[in-house]
């Protein structure tokens, strides 16, 4: 089962500290984002491999959009 990781708000992805195949346990930074002047951290909802990442750094998101993808 895959598990989309969404942006939280608009926003600028600032890093990515994970690659696809990392092993992330629940509530491990994913995806580093920049919005309202802050860096704000989206954290992995459940533990898994991911297999997708659908951004860059620097690519502007709007909230809702998937992020990343772990099965």
């Amino acid at each position: 089962m895959s598990i989309d990781i969404k942006a939280p708000m608009p926003g600028k992805i600032a890093g990515i500290p994970v690659a696809v195949g990392s092993l992330v346990k629940e509530e491990d930074e994913v995806i580093i984002m920049d919005a309202m002047k802050m860096e704000i951290p989206v954290y992995a909802p459940a533990a898994g491999v991911v297999t997708e990442i659908k951004v860059q750094v620097g690519d502007t998101v709007n909230e809702g959009q998937v992020l990343a993808v772990l099965e």
